[in-house]
């Protein structure tokens, strides 16, 4: 069976919700369709003089709800399909989170560790200038993704402001705190997935028992997620990075493992756990699963040897539709990615209102925040779900898409 790319999953989502909506089929086509992808090729002046060719793209899903908003992803293997999912799946994230944006998602095909320091940031100005016309506060806030950070952030801001002329600390978040961040950005992804699952485990009647966990992804929110769900009483014993995996029933240690891959070490050679391979971590005898690196990592291949009964969506679209069923056949929950991620941009949104408004709100006020809209978001899904006896990626599309096409009806098809 030929792999399916994710601006089809994408579309086999939606069609998934459409029996338990009440919209008109004209707002499903206009869904089913990027507003607008904006495509860039970049010379970048390399520091040997030489110039290469770098390909990117913004891609505007939907703004029904308010501006585009989307991260900015380097990696080797984007395309114009993926970032165009990507920008889809934010259109429902941000519906889901109940947040005033609509959906975007930027890219740029690049292997960011090849580059110099230097040769990052003249990339970074150059795709900043080069999607100016499809950003702004009002407009399209990008922020980071995979591959980027607060630094790149920084460069991209800088870019904009200096080219506008103006000071505009709103028109792309994820920066750092000192030029207008928001505290508990950093890990808000994993903070958001843990209320989600925390309410999940109180629905189902685990929360509170030992429970153990893998994390297929250390990256930035696989490594949080590690170090946050302790909170929720449940325990980390495999994890694994692009090199590989490593096993410990009794429980790998989040110190010591983060200890190790900044001295230089991989998850896969972490002395305290047992080597084993990416297959072997989707395949853990765990109660949750955690994909937390890219997407399509669950294949119908490979679903039916997974034994953890909950999993959570940490990355974007880790598990095919074909997959999905596979898990539910089986009596495992998906929690999707459109809630259980959705922690970041919710963060981003707080970033962006305190830019707008010229304030810091203290961390905790974030962690409560985010406490609050998640956990509600979470429990009106969950009512959907009831409801229709449908699965949670169901329920959370059908959510989702009745807030955009709500806001569709009333601003009418024009032109």
């Amino acid at each position: 069976m030929a792999k399916m790319n994710p601006f089809e999953m994408f579309l086999k989502q939606v069609d998934e919700a459409m029996p338990y909506l009440n919209v008109e089929q004209e707002y499903i086509d206009i869904l089913k369709e990027p507003k607008e992808v904006l495509e860039v090729a970049i010379p970048l002046k390399l520091d040997d003089g030489t110039v290469q060719i770098v390909k990117g793209w913004r891609a505007h899903h939907n703004n029904a709800l308010g501006p585009y908003k989307g991260g900015v992803r380097y990696h080797p293997n984007v395309s114009r399909e993926e970032v165009t999912a990507l920008s889809a799946w934010m259109s429902i994230k941000c519906a889901t989170a109940m947040l005033p944006y609509g959906g975007g998602k930027g890219g740029v095909r690049v292997s960011p560790h090849d580059l110099t320091k230097n040769e990052l940031e003249r990339l970074s100005r150059a795709y900043a200038m080069s999607i100016i016309r499809f950003t702004g506060t009002d407009i399209d806030v990008p922020a980071p993704d995979v591959y980027t950070d607060p630094q790149i952030m920084s460069w991209f801001i800088d870019t904009y402001e200096k080219i506008k002329g103006r000071n505009e600390p709103s028109c792309y978040t994820g920066k750092p705190v000192g030029l207008g961040g928001s505290l508990g950005r950093g890990d808000a992804t994993s903070r958001g997935g843990m209320y989600v699952l925390r309410e999940a485990l109180r629905e189902i009647g685990l929360l509170g028992k030992p429970l153990t966990a893998a994390i297929q992804g250390f990256g930035n929110v696989g490594s949080n997620a590690h170090k946050l769900f302790g909170e929720i009483g449940i325990t980390v014993v495999a994890a694994s990075d692009s090199k590989g995996g490593t096993y410990n029933p009794k429980g790998l240690d989040y110190a010591a493992l983060i200890a190790h891959k900044k001295s230089g070490g991989t998850v896969a050679d972490y002395p305290e756990g047992e080597r084993i391979t990416t297959d072997e971590i989707l395949e853990s005898q765990v109660d949750i699963l955690i994909p937390a690196a890219l997407e399509g990592v669950l294949t119908e291949a490979n679903a039916g040897k997974v034994k953890a009964k909950t999993i959570l969506e940490l990355a974007n679209g880790p598990t095919t539709p074909a997959a999905e069923q596979i898990l539910h056949d089986n009596g495992a929950m998906v929690i999707p990615d459109v809630l259980a991620n959705s922690g970041g941009v919710t963060v981003s949104c707080f970033e962006w209102i305190q830019g707008r408004s010229g304030d810091y709100w203290s961390e905790k006020t974030v962690h409560d925040k985010l406490d609050e809209r998640l956990s509600m978001a979470f429990h009106e899904i969950w009512e959907i779900r009831k409801q229709h006896k449908i699965r949670m990626r169901q329920a959370a599309y059908v959510r989702a898409i009745s807030r955009i096409v709500l806001a569709m009806r009333f601003r009418g098809i024009w032109p």
